[in-house]
This record gives structure tokens, sequence and C-alpha cells, in this order.
């Protein structure tokens, strides 16, 4: 035992050779040997790493390959895209008209049957007018009556102006003025006594000739007077003859002639005459008298004032010489008056004028026309009926429809009715004719829309362009055709995302980016045309492209590919395009 330990105290000394300080040596071997072994395994745990790294990199790069050939996509590709909408409808004629009458009585004229082609304004019905029509002649009188005094209120005011223009009164008689009966501020008006005339250059003789005699003298004819003085002759001419016959002393049956002798300068009321005209001798001798010799009066309908007189005593006046000046406000008061007069008369005019229009309208009633071109449907009323319009309905005497083209409405919601312009196209077809499409277009948006369940509705007039062997009252589907586009670069409508952005694939994306699906790149994209399918797109994509299809409505597109492995889902806050508002494709 003390040999091996003595041995052992040696080897710790000498080294395990024998050899003094070989045991230092050989520790120090050893712990280099150990660090080199450690940093081997450093080494290769670190290459270890990295073809960890890489193997899960392609791992995840082949995850998202693998998750985005599991997504629905489709290719941007050109195609024609329309945009439309849809409805149906049922056809109407054109017009419809129901005849009925507006008037009572036996229909004595009926000249016309069912099925009959009839003109605007050819007569249907005329309804027996018997009693309308000595009103209407009643109105025609009327209309007469005041039209002749609306002619004559004109008259009178015409002939007042003339009287008081220049603001003076005129003579309305000639002679000379005997005596001035008015003065300066007098007022004037109907019979106020102006002026006294005289005027014996024309001397009236009146002498009875026999009645028989009488009858074959007219005025105008020359006479032949002789003085019963001096039995000198004067020649006169005859102003008038006596309608009454009167009887002289012994019975003598005359009419008395009236002869206008011009004055040579002698003659005067106290001489007398007779007279021959032609071969008929007067009865009896009679006076002379001058022609004028009389009282001037007013003849105003009015007063008016005397602002200064014109003539004096003496003076000679014919019809129409100024005798007064008036003041401007009693001549306007005047004038005033008589338009007046004219403005009633000229309403009773009119106020007779529609008397009469509307006795004629009623008078027309009982005649009844066809208000439109058409087609006679049925006819109810014929010849010896009557028309009894006691009750507050009207009896439907006949039925007209307008085929000369058909129409039929779509009811457009609120969110599309934007997009309906008159003039669009629109293609209709109908279930009595399947297979068959025919055309028409919109003539009508109307306003007045409708509302039901929070949904309001808008009704569009479709009329038919040609239509074949379609009738009214058949139900027909129309598509409108709001616009059109060929050859347009196009995504279906649900690859278009909020913001218009359009998902492209890209394989390098290996993690989703929000909304973005894992294998996809968003991109921007300005749209054009947008239909219910597809979206025309005007720039941010090339054709040939692949884009992400949203799965809401994806099954039911064209166009789109599915890759094998299953179905990828919408994406986290993404969601497919597709236009609003029912009926649009």
């Amino acid at each position: 035992m003390e040999e091996r330990m003595d041995k052992q105290t040696t080897e710790k000394k000498n080294g395990p050779d024998g050899v003094p300080g070989s045991g230092k040596k050989n520790r120090r071997k050893k712990q280099k040997r150990k660090k080199l072994i450690i940093l081997a395994v450093i080494l290769v745990a670190a290459a270890g790493a990295v073809i960890v790294l890489q193997q899960r990199a392609k791992q995840a790069s082949q995850a998202a390959a693998a998750a985005s050939s599991q997504q629905r996509t489709a290719v941007v590709e050109r195609r024609n895209i329309t945009s439309e909408l849809s409805s149906s409808g049922t056809l109407s004629p054109k017009d419809t008209y129901e005849i009925t009458s507006l008037v009572e009585g036996e229909i004595i004229s009926a000249d016309f049957e069912e099925g009959d082609q009839v003109e605007k304004g050819q007569v249907l019905y005329v309804v027996d007018s018997s009693s309308m029509e000595s009103e209407l002649n009643s109105a025609n009188n009327s209309l007469s009556r005041a039209q002749k005094n609306y002619q004559s209120a004109v008259d009178d005011y015409n002939e007042i102006q003339a009287k008081l223009s220049g603001n003076t009164y005129k003579a309305t008689k000639t002679g000379y003025i005997s005596e001035l009966m008015i003065d300066v501020g007098d007022k004037v008006g109907s019979n106020t006594q102006i002026c006294k005339l005289y005027n014996d250059q024309i001397m009236e003789l009146r002498l009875p000739f026999l009645s028989g005699e009488a009858a074959i003298i007219g005025p105008g004819m020359t006479a032949v007077i002789s003085l019963s003085d001096t039995g000198e002759q004067l020649t006169g001419t005859v102003s008038s003859v006596s309608a009454r016959e009167e009887v002289l002393t012994g019975g003598t049956l005359v009419r008395y002639v009236t002869i206008d002798v011009p004055n040579p300068g002698g003659l005067t009321s106290s001489m007398t005459a007779t007279a021959v005209i032609g071969d008929c001798y007067c009865a009896e001798e009679g006076s002379f008298e001058a022609k004028v010799d009389t009282v001037m009066s007013g003849d105003l309908d009015g007063t008016v004032e005397v602002a200064a007189l014109l003539v004096a005593e003496g003076s000679y006046v014919a019809a129409g010489t100024p005798i007064f000046q008036i003041t401007a406000d009693s001549a306007a008061d005047v004038l005033d008056s008589y338009q007046d007069a004219v403005d009633n008369a000229q309403s009773s005019v009119e106020t007779a004028e529609n008397k009469l229009e509307s006795t004629q309208d009623s008078y027309e009633n009982y005649t009844i026309t066809a208000p439109i071109s058409g087609q006679i449907i049925t006819k109810s009323s014929k010849v010896g009926d009557n028309i009894d319009r006691s009750g507050n309905s009207s009896t439907t005497m006949a039925v007209i429809y307008d085929l000369s083209a058909l129409t039929f409405e779509m009811s457009i919601d609120e969110l599309d009715i934007q997009s309906v312009k008159v003039g669009q196209q629109v293609v209709v077809t109908a279930d009595a004719f399947e297979g068959q499409t025919f055309s028409g277009t919109v003539t009508n948006v109307s306003l007045q829309s409708t509302a039901s369940n929070g949904v309001t509705n808008y009704p569009v007039t479709v009329t038919m362009d040609e239509w074949g062997d379609l009738l009214p009252g058949m139900n027909v589907d129309g598509v409108i055709i709001l616009d059109s586009v060929e050859n347009a670069l196009s995504v279906p409508a649900d690859s278009l995302m909020r913001g218009n952005q359009v998902y492209v694939k890209d394989d390098t994306v290996t993690e989703p980016q929000g909304a973005v699906p894992a294998g996809f790149r968003a991109v921007e994209v300005e749209t054009g045309l947008i239909s219910s399918d597809y979206v025309e797109i005007l720039s941010g994509l090339e054709e040939g492209q692949e884009v992400y299809v949203a799965e809401s409505t994806a099954d039911s597109r064209s166009g789109f590919m599915r890759m094998p492995g299953g179905g990828g889902g919408m994406p986290p806050g993404g969601g497919g395009g597709g236009m609003p508002g029912g009926g649009r494709r």
C-alpha cells in the first residue's frame, strides 16, 4: 500500500511516464482539446439552426403558396360589360279611353260597332238635343244685343271725345246767336240751354198737297214757289214729306210737304206763297218760317264747367264751331263717365260670349265624338237607350284602345332610379312567347313614387318599339340597358374591395396583411363601368394577372378559378363587390 501511494505521488509530480513535469503538459492538452470540441459543437449547432430557419422559411413560403392556391381567384381579362336593370310589368295600349256622356237624353244615333277602327273626332253617339236649342238661340240673341250696346257706347264715346276736343264745347246747330244763356263758371249739362239761334238764310215753306199727289213727291225734288203778294217766283227743294194725312176745311185729305227756300234777302215770316212740284199743285198757300229759330241746349251725359266764352250774341256759328272753353277737370270727368259706359258694355259682351260659349259647349256635348283614334273594344249603349245622369256615377258607353303602340311600367328601386334616363333601350321578353325577345324604349321616368316595407320605387314607362304578336294585358319582363362597354379589361365584381382595391396574387407574401389574405397584395385600381357581375378596370391591373374573388357570391360567377385543396373564405375585413339595389344585373 505504501508503495502504491508513493507511486501515485510520484506520478502527480513526474507525470505518468515518470518524467518530471509531464503531468502539467498533459492537463493543458486536455483542456485545449476540450475547447476545440465545444467550438465544434457550437458551429454544428449554428449550422443546424440556419438549416432549420431555411426549412421553416421554405415551409412558410410553401404554406403561403398552398394557402393562396386554395383561395378563389379569377384572371384579369377582356370582355364586353353591360350594366342593366330588370323589372316586370303588364302591357297596356298607348292610350285607353272610356266613352261617357255629359248630358241626358235618348240616343238617336250610334253608327259604329265593336272591333271598328275609328278616327279622332269621328261621331260615335248623337243624343237628342231639342231641349238645348232654345237656350242656344237665347244666348245668341243676348250676345247680339250686348254687341250693339257696346258699339253704341263706343260711338257715344268717340262723339263726346270729338265734342270736347281741345276742352271746348261745340255748336250742334247752325245760325246766328240771338241770345247767350250761359256765363263763365256756369255748369252745362244735358238739356242746359246755351243760346238762342236764328237763321233766315234758308226759309222753310210748309204746304199741303192732295194725299194721292203727295205720295209721288219725295225729298230732293225741285219746287217752283210763287209769292202771294208779288207773284214773284223762287226755286226751292223738298226737304221732307209728312207720312200723316190731315183733313183741310171742306174735307180735303192732304199731306204736308216741307220745302227749303234760299232767302234772296227779302223773305220774312209774314210772307205767304204757293208751290208747284212737277204736275202737282199745293192745296192752299202757306207761310215762310226761318229754317233755324230754336234754342241750342247741352247734350252731354254729365256736367262741364264754363271756363271762358268763345262767341258773343250776333255771332254766326255752324255745327262744330267752339262755343265755350271747358275746365280740364270737368272735361276729364265727362270722358271718364263715357269710358265707364264703354267698359260696362264690353263687360256685358264678354258675359254674353261666355254664356254663349258655355251653352254651345253643352249643346255640342249632345254629339259624342271619339277622343282618340283606335279600336272599339266594347260598345255598351245603343240607339234608343236613355242616358240618365241622376246619380253621381257615369255609365261607360264604349271603350277605345289606341293600339298604335304598347307600353308597360317597370318599378325601379330608389337606389337605381338615378341611372334610368329617357331614351334608354329595353330588352323585353314574355312568358307567352318563350325564346323571343322584343325591343322597347324608356319614354318616361315618373317622380310619383310608391313606398312599401321601407323601400321606395319609381314607375318607369317603356314604349314598345316592336311587339310582334304581344297583346294588351300580357305580362312581360323588361331589362333596361343602362350602359355598355366592349373589350374592357375586367375582373369579377366580387374582386373589388373597399377603397377600390383588388387583391392580386403574390406568392412572396407569406403572412396576411390586415384584410389582405396571405399570398395576395392590395392594388388600388381606377374603375369604369360596373355591372352586377363585372367591373371595368381603367388602370392598376394588367391582363392575365390573377386576383382574389370574395366568396360571398363567387359560386354564381363565371370566369374564376378555385385551386384544389379546399375553400379559402372571406378575408378579414374584406367584402365582395356587386351593385346595390334590387333588379340590377
